[in-house]
């Protein structure tokens, strides 16, 4: 099974919530083992000590082959979070999903729970791990529902024992039995997604088991049972053709640049030298990192210009992405610190960007002023309306700058929806993945008729667009 399969089975399945979606979290919903993120954090600050380190190797050593030898390593694991406040937990888990975690995230289990979720499911993550190592993420997943190891906590406190069983094999199992009676989940028509062979019984709660990325026990189980198997474009850590094919792609869009120069100069042409930059660079920098970009909509980029672009913003890849879609005739706008960037601040000013300080609202209108004489003049702009690059694939709320510059200069708003983008190049990563990024340009939206009063109503139709289509994406 693959995931274009996967996702036709959820939208043609029953609809409701008396269908559940059971997502095993660590290997599932993102690549490894979130503990080990935890526990490097506390590594890294010097709060391991010589006992629980050594107490940690022995257990990876001994592995967990049973019941018992799981209850030992969380019994280690946890003991360390003695002392604690949950508060503390929360904040620690918000902001390791921030810095790390949130670049594990399989792109398509985030479709997997996104489909579940537009089918009405009942989306839960069921996982041996704590609600401290989940929540961020099942947050930005929009779960509300999980089941997780319970940790014992006084006052606020954590004890560091684990208050009753951990849910690892039967554990998980059995809650997630409680939870489809307590709901009254229909089990025959719900789904349980899990990597490892230690969920075999969780995987039999529901009508339609499906191992996802399983590991050979689980492949095996698979097999005998005849079960689908589901697999995702691996997560792990990029290696030497990453790191070759990142600095292949940015020499070939500084080359860009400068023959961009060179041709402007030989045909006394800014115009010429910009859209050489924009064409050549694009198409040079995305061959160069082994990139491809498969476009839906194409004619909508061209049959209504100028206009304000509008984009969702996952990655430092998306201006590129965009260059290569529109190739020609627009600027952008992008916040101030990036005019001190070393290799993209020069370009940027040279193309005319406008950079907006987003700590101050005064100058940022301010700063948005001349890119309306710009749509007036025939320059299109694009504009990233979330206002940084999100975690996720998760659209984020939209801000107003983008639609009001529209409506000033009288243009369309034309979507322009990005799919994959993050799983290129992570927000908090320096290395480029090769791969497949899809964009659906989408039809322009006339602003004519709009006015402030209703303009938030418009701007939420446009963000539930995006949603949609991402959710739904288009075939040509």
């Amino acid at each position: 099974m693959n995931i274009g399969q996967a996702l036709e089975r959820v939208r043609t399945g029953p609809q409701g919530p008396r269908v559940a979606a059971f997502f095993d979290f660590d290997g599932t919903i993102v690549h490894g083992f979130s503990g080990v993120h935890f526990f490097r954090d506390r590594l890294l600050a010097g709060k391991v000590s010589a006992a629980e380190l050594a107490g940690t190797m022995i257990n990876g050593l001994r592995g967990t082959d049973s019941e018992a030898d799981f209850e030992r390593f969380v019994a280690v694991a946890f003991k360390a979070w003695r002392g604690h406040t949950e508060q503390e937990l929360y904040e620690i888990g918000e902001r390791l999903f921030a810095s790390t975690i949130a670049g594990h995230l399989y792109p398509e289990a985030w479709q997997l729970i996104a489909a579940h979720r537009e089918a009405g499911h009942t989306v839960v993550i069921a996982s041996s791990a704590s609600r401290y190592q989940i929540q961020a993420a099942a947050d930005a997943l929009g779960v509300e529902h999980i089941l997780f190891t319970p940790l014992e906590v006084v006052d606020g406190v954590l004890t560091g024992k684990v208050d009753g069983k951990s849910l690892w094999r039967s554990g998980k199992a059995e809650a997630t039995r409680a939870f489809i009676d307590s709901q009254d989940i229909l089990a025959d028509d719900s789904y349980t997604y899990s990597n490892g062979g230690e969920d075999a019984e969780f995987l039999s709660e529901t009508g339609h088991p499906t191992p996802t990325n399983p590991d050979g026990t689980l492949e095996r189980i698979a097999r005998k049972r005849n079960w689908p198997i589901l697999r995702f474009r691996p997560r792990g850590t990029p290696g030497a053709k990453e790191v070759v094919r990142t600095a292949a792609a940015y020499a070939g869009m500084i080359g860009s640049v400068w023959t961009g120069i060179g041709l402007g100069l030989v045909n006394r042409s800014r115009k010429v030298a910009l859209d050489s930059m924009l064409g050549i660079g694009s198409d040079v920098s995305l061959a160069l990192a082994g990139i491809d970009v498969r476009v839906s909509g194409e004619a909508n980029a061209w049959v209504r210009r100028p206009a304000v672009f509008v984009f969702n913003h996952q990655s430092q890849l998306d201006p590129v992405i965009l260059a290569k879609v529109l190739r020609q005739d627009f600027t952008g706008v992008t916040k101030q610190e990036m005019a001190n960037d070393p290799l993209f601040g020069p370009l940027l000013r040279f193309v005319g960007t406008a950079f907006v300080d987003r700590q101050n609202t005064e100058r940022a209108v301010a700063a948005l002023g001349p890119v309306v004489d710009t749509l007036r003049e025939g320059m299109s702009v694009v504009v990233a309306p979330e206002g940084t690059r999100s975690l996720t694939p998760q659209i984020g709320r939209f801000k107003k700058g983008a639609f009001r510059i529209a409506m000033e200069a009288g243009v369309p708003v034309v979507p322009v929806v990005i799919r994959n983008a993050g799983e290129m190049l992570w927000k908090h990563s320096t290395l480029v993945r090769s791969g497949i990024v899809d964009v659906a340009v989408l039809d322009p939206i006339d602003v004519g008729d709009w006015t402030l009063d209703d303009l938030a109503t418009h701007i939420a139709d446009v963000e539930e667009l995006f949603r949609a289509t991402l959710t739904n994406w288009p075939e040509e």
